[in-house]
């Protein structure tokens, strides 16, 4: 085989890639649009077994259709062209996205030279496409000619025009999308945190209130504002204020139970948590998309006020995105209510594999931890005893505090940490 016909091998076998990861992704592009009010809604419903059955039937139907009309050279064409028109597309939004300069918007990565990397990669893959020829090119402009004609006139009522684009507007005076804030808040919920984020720490040291019997919103707000002025020195009424208005604008995540006021100020250091747990439940008035206020369906048992500073919106949000997570999960409510005392609250919401609750007893390998000040006991790089409950109370412990028979500790730490802590407390 001679170099040309290399290089053809090659293309083609590049081409199958691109054509092959196209086909096997293609149902998810009507789901998603159904989803998003672009394409009717019978493609967004779920099978019994809870696949997308009428967008794969769309799908499949399509790629026989161009099977039986294109040989599969073309159709490998076709593809890779429609795969470069979402490069390009994605390129682009990168640089909306990185203009819109939304508080929010915390990228695992950032992608350097920008903008002449994105730039770069737009040009090149119109390129590409005009060089794959004549027949990927109609199939680019016509793609591109049909979603205009389709946005206009089938799309354009049903949608709720918005996103990053509007951000980069507000800064020219124009207007702000406020619930991009809320779709990036599950992004992030998908990401998880980082490493270095102090989320068991912050679990560890958050005030939790119990409250009994009967009460509203507003005396869960007021009751939590005034222990949290305490811990970040702003005063009740403005901290009140502040989670009240962004309740009423639908800036407060109410669901599965448990709502999430939240608050980032240019005047605190580090981010601060109060915990409230109601036994009869809340119904918290929020507000929808489109401003129409409403009570919560269900009552809140927890409620999570958050403050974090300023100059760090993507911790605020990843700390709100792991809250949110453990409280979709499915018997967080269960465990919630059947916490009995403030250490066991907090251990519903730390990471099952960042935290280990220990028992100290005489009869088994925590023995030698008696009548040990907790600065003598060796511990894993990163763990540490972040809570001791004792006789009924919670103790945050110190370097000299001594553990007694009885003791129950809270352990935080990394992984790798807690693994070793099990194997040398829990078996022997």
């Amino acid at each position: 085989m001679d170099a040309t016909g290399a290089v053809v091998s090659i293309r083609a076998i590049w081409l199958s890639f691109v054509a092959n990861a196209g086909i096997l992704s293609a149902s998810r592009y009507p789901l998603a649009m159904s989803r998003d009010h672009l394409f009717p809604a019978f493609l967004g419903r779920l099978s019994r077994l809870h696949t997308p059955a009428n967008a794969i039937f769309l799908t499949v139907g399509l790629i026989v259709c161009f099977l039986l009309l294109f040989d599969p050279t073309k159709i490998a064409k076709l593809a890779s062209a429609f795969q470069l028109l979402l490069f390009a597309l994605v390129c682009l939004v990168v640089i909306v996205m990185r203009e819109s300069h939304i508080p929010s918007y915390d990228p695992g990565f950032r992608s350097p030279l920008y903008p002449w990397m994105q730039i770069f990669g737009i040009v090149v893959c119109f390129l590409l496409i005009i060089e794959m020829g004549w027949l990927p090119t109609l199939f680019t402009l016509g793609l591109l000619a049909i979603g205009t004609i389709w946005y206009f006139y089938y799309a354009r009522e049903k949608v709720v025009r918005g996103g990053a684009i509007y951000h980069i507007f507000a800064r020219l005076g124009e207007l702000r999308f406020e619930g991009l804030d809320r779709e990036l808040r599950g992004i992030l919920k998908e990401k998880g945190l980082r490493a270095q984020d102090p989320f068991d720490s912050l679990v560890s040291q958050a005030a939790v209130i119990d409250i009994e019997g009967k009460v509203d919103f507003e005396k869960v707000v007021r009751r939590a504002a005034e222990v949290l002025s305490q811990k970040v020195a702003v005063d009740t009424g403005v901290l009140f204020d502040k989670f009240m208005q962004g309740t009423r604008i639908g800036a407060t995540p109410v669901s599965h139970g448990a709502a999430l006021p939240h608050l980032r100020l240019g005047d605190i250091r580090q981010a601060e948590l109060i915990i409230v747990r109601t036994d009869s439940g809340v119904y918290v008035d929020i507000a929808d998309e489109f401003l129409r206020k409403h009570a919560s369906d269900n009552p809140v048992f927890a409620f999570f006020f958050l403050v974090s500073p300023e100059a760090n919106p993507g911790l605020h949000l990843r700390i709100l995105a792991q809250i949110a997570g453990r409280v979709d999960d499915r018997d967080f409510t269960r465990q919630w209510l059947a916490a009995e005392t403030e250490q066991e609250i907090k251990e519903v919401l730390l990471r099952e594999d960042h935290f280990l609750s220990l028992e100290v007893r005489d009869d088994n390998a925590t023995a030698r931890l008696i009548d040990r000040p907790i600065s003598a006991i060796h511990m894993p790089e990163g763990s540490l005893i972040s809570m001791i409950h004792r006789a009924g109370n919670v103790i945050i412990p110190r370097g000299s505090t001594v553990l007694h028979q009885g003791d129950r500790l809270t352990i935080i730490g990394y992984p790798e940490g807690i693994r070793r802590l099990k194997k040398e407390y829990l078996i022997e």
